[in-house]
């Protein structure tokens, strides 16, 4: 069965399908829906209900392709995800005008890629103080971190600090051997992940022991003002309401602070009242902070990845429920 929608010359298609039709793939691994191109047609398996949903879905990549954007599968999950919750307007205009953020040690660009996500790095260069909030897989840490190199790269800082509350998500920190640094910098792996990427490896360990980038637990904040600095705070859901009130006053002139976190997965132990879900209560209607607060979604993971989420939270749907019966 084909779509309605012709396609006009070869760049088009090739800027569409990807590179061994991968970005096709997508619909399959995604949707259960099989999609391949045959000279101008695009040829479905989809149902009849599904047909009006692709094109959509078709129209707004042809669009996208027709001017030179070269698509990812990244993309195509966006561009699904935006369909399905119905919120296409401005899409052309943000893939268009997107603005490079940085380049990383490989050469590669690095974009934000969603509504979301540009708003929270807009608000990062404009605000002295953003929340990033919102579920995992959405870019919060990671946005931080590059729009932080970008910064220092410019001049505009110093120093790069990144902190992150010790506490225990279901393992046990007691065991590992050193001090309290020694056994938090394991949890802070993805974020040097994050620095390997933007500044490769060898530059991200010399700035490190310069102390140019500095990643400790929140602890070794108390009784430092920090100036000149970019500062991220890491899964600020598991900050006590007294250790997000010590971060937060750390805040020192010609400094940015970045606090990200997702409410929804707080750690701390029972009776314990998150500081991130407080600090947004208490500092709501600020004009000189910014919320950004992410959204499912934003959530661009790999296909087999979603399937296994949805399985779960089915999984956790289903117990609730009998629990309730």
């Amino acid at each position: 069965m084909g779509l309605k929608i012709k396609l006009h010359n070869a760049t088009t298609i090739a800027n569409l399908a990807g590179v061994g039709d991968k970005n096709l793939k997508v619909f399959k691994e995604y949707l259960g829906i099989t999609v391949s191109i045959y000279g101008d047609k695009i040829i479905t398996d989809a149902t009849v209900e599904q047909e009006e949903f692709l094109e959509t879905v078709f129209e707004t990549l042809i669009k996208l392709a027709e001017n030179k954007i070269v698509l990812q599968e990244r993309d195509i999950i966006y561009v699904i995800n935006v369909v399905q919750n119905g919120k296409l307007d401005g899409l052309y205009e943000l893939y268009k005008n997107q603005k490079k953020i940085i380049t990383n040690h490989r050469g590669k660009a690095i974009y934000p890629k969603t509504f979301n996500q540009r708003a929270y790095i807009n608000a990062i260069y404009e605000y002295p103080l953003t929340f990033g909030i919102g579920p995992a897989g959405t870019g919060k840490t990671y946005l931080a971190v590059a729009a932080a190199v970008k910064a220092l790269k410019e001049g505009k800082i110093k120093k790069i600090i990144i902190t992150r509350p010790a506490v225990e998500a279901g393992e046990s920190l007691g065991f590992l051997p050193g001090d309290l640094k020694e056994k938090v910098d394991p949890y802070l792996i993805p974020i040097y992940d994050a620095l390997y990427e933007m500044l490769g490896v060898e530059t991200t360990s010399a700035l490190v022991e310069k102390k140019t980038i500095e990643i400790a637990p929140l602890a070794y904040m108390r009784g430092r003002t920090l100036e000149d600095a970019f500062i991220i705070l890491d899964e600020a859901q598991n900050t006590t309401i007294a250790q997000m009130k010590m971060f937060l006053t750390r805040l020192g002139f010609n400094s940015i602070m970045v606090v990200t976190g997702d409410p929804s997965q707080v750690d701390l132990p029972t009776g314990k009242f998150s500081g991130l879900k407080d600090a947004l209560n208490i500092l709501k209607n600020l004009t000189d902070m910014k919320v950004i607060v992410f959204e499912k979604v934003d959530v661009i993971r790999h296909p087999l990845v979603q399937h296994i989420i949805e399985r779960y939270e089915s999984k956790w749907k289903f117990m609730f429920i009998t629990k309730l019966i």
